[in-house]
């Protein structure tokens, strides 16, 4: 018999759309990619459907399994992925996520990919990485024009063909990136894996890679030591004549998160592959890849933060405590309040940034200039906000939202990945000042950017000019990279406060420059100042207030 009725808990949160933003749809229609709208509400409807739900979910509780050998004993070297991983897979690339928008040179093309790819990953964040390596692939692969023309067709594909066959057979393709040792980490200089020239245009690689992920992809590009230097190359796991590249999978990682993801140990045994641009020149090549991916970082950082408030929006709303529902609960409403003024800034942050590709990629100089520095800025910083983000969300579903039932642990995982991805905090931070030494512009555009909100909000004001004044620090080496953290969280803040005070809703923006601008914030969320205006922050959200 029952012993007592189910009361006061919180009904399924399905049935909606990750698109149903005003931050996201507001910056696809500014910035010229409103012509994509529909397919972006299309996507943003389906990421928020039961049935995706439980894809994402069965994608993360069976991850992959590597099988080295068949029953006979042959090496061969593949990873089986639950079927859900191809669904969402399958879904990603026939809506363009991957390298399309490379094949459609129209204005806001890479915008509305960014759009795309924040509505999508809110549903399921694992099988994003192999998306991201295949988007950052093909500028990659056109520094060498004739393997750029047979490949990228394919690469370009909406067609997801998954299946060890010779590339050049499949409908589709999709690429991923091979470049960390074991001694050297984000000091690619330092790998030891070496590339020989066989006369015939190919060279073959002896080496070892600590890791690779998405190893099931049909091609990677790698990095590899000449006479010349550091080279980068394109391998294909199947060879023209259907024989198996000698790409050994040596184990899979067991990782803290994004579990749904293969990320494997690789060792190349006389591997064949071509080389992608002029050789000894690979790094600068990785390094033009790292700037398209950390975009897919800052964007995935955001697209955590979304679906985490989400969660606790949702949870707020239906659950009460001492007899009242915790949405009307003044603290609680300033912890969403405040949660929400992050998530709102990251995605602008994410989506301007998006916007600045575009323009950059039409010749657009100053655009190049903002979107070089801001990414590198934005990644540390974005990044960096996620765990505590996606932790805070967590915890306003209490021990209910500690359980895997919640989906919120999952959440929780996968946020620290992003800031460790493509350059940890260290790396981008540093990359700030390499950026601002290398070329001064940089740092004129991103200033050019903020001061476009000049004279509008007294908080934001002080807080660049207060910056202005300490980037005399940049003239002193040492003393720069001691602060270089603090200069990359400074000028991420002072953009997207910026950003805010322009586009966003009033409430948002006054209430993100007071905290985080203003110093009228404690040390977690939920201590905005007591004139915040939660009612508007939380009606910018579309939970009922």
């Amino acid at each position: 018999m029952a012993t007592h009725e189910v009361l006061n808990q919180v009904p399924p949160l399905t049935g909606f759309s990750t698109a149903d933003e005003p931050a996201l749809l507001e910056a696809v229609r500014r910035d010229g990619a409103d012509w994509g709208e529909a397919e972006l509400r299309a996507l943003g409807e389906l990421a928020g459907s039961a049935p995706v739900q439980e894809q994402a979910r069965q994608a993360e509780e069976h991850p992959p399994r590597l099988h080295t050998h068949d029953r006979y004993g042959h090496r061969i070297d593949e990873v089986e992925f639950h079927p859900a991983w191809h669904s969402l897979m399958t879904t990603a690339v026939r809506h363009g996520l991957h390298a399309a928008p490379w094949a459609e040179p129209r204005a806001g093309a890479h915008l509305l990919r960014a759009a795309k790819f924040y509505a999508w990953s809110q549903a399921e964040a694992g099988h994003g990485c192999p998306v991201s390596m295949t988007y950052a692939a093909v500028p990659a692969l056109r520094a060498e024009p004739e393997l750029a023309a047979v490949y990228e067709p394919l690469l370009t594909s909406h067609t997801y063909d998954f299946g060890l066959r010779p590339p050049l057979s499949k409908a589709g393709l999709i690429a991923g990136m091979s470049m960390t040792e074991k001694q050297g980490g984000s000091d690619v200089r330092a790998n030891t894996t070496r590339a020989v020239p066989r006369g015939d245009g190919t060279y073959r690689i002896t080496g070892h890679k600590w890791f690779t992920s998405a190893p099931m992809s049909d091609v990677f590009l790698t990095l590899a030591q000449t006479d010349e230097g550091p080279t980068c190359f394109l391998l294909p796991r199947v060879l023209p004549d259907g024989t198996r590249n000698a790409l050994r999978l040596q184990r899979l990682k067991e990782k803290l998160g994004n579990r749904s993801n293969a990320s494997a140990e690789v060792e190349y045994e006389d591997a064949v592959g071509w080389a992608v641009g002029e050789p000894g020149r690979g790094v600068r090549t990785i390094v033009e890849m790292v700037n398209v991916t950390r975009l897919d970082c800052v964007l995935g950082s955001a697209a955590g933060m979304r679906a985490g408030l989400r969660q606790a929006l949702h949870h707020a709303e239906h659950r009460s405590a001492f007899g009242t529902p915790l949405v009307r609960q003044p603290l609680m409403r300033n912890v969403l309040a405040d949660l929400a003024v992050e998530s709102e800034a990251a995605t602008m942050l994410g989506l301007r940034l998006a916007a600045a590709l575009d323009r950059s990629l039409a010749g657009d100089e100053r655009e190049g200039a903002l979107r070089r520095l801001g990414l590198a800025a934005g990644k540390y910083w974005v990044c960096k906000r996620g765990p505590a983000h996606v932790g805070e969300s967590l915890e306003c579903l209490g021990g209910n939202g500690y359980v895997e039932e919640s989906g919120m642990p999952r959440l929780y995982r996968e946020a620290p990945l992003l800031s460790i991805w493509e350059g940890s905090g260290n790396v981008a931070a540093l990359d700030v000042l390499r950026a601002v030494a290398k070329d001064p512009a940089t740092l004129d555009a991103l200033l050019s950017e903020v001061d476009a909100a000049a004279g509008a909000d007294r908080h934001l004001d002080g807080a660049v000019a207060s910056l202005r004044k300490d980037l005399a620090v940049l003239t002193e080496p040492a003393a720069a990279q001691l602060t270089a953290r603090r200069l990359a969280e400074r000028l991420t803040l002072v953009l997207q406060g910026s950003l805010l005070v322009r586009h966003g809703a009033p409430a948002v923006a006054d209430a993100f420059c007071a905290s985080r601008l203003g110093g009228e914030w404690g040390h977690a969320y939920g201590t905005l100042p007591p004139r915040t205006d939660l009612d508007g922050v939380l009606a910018r959200t579309r939970v009922r207030v």
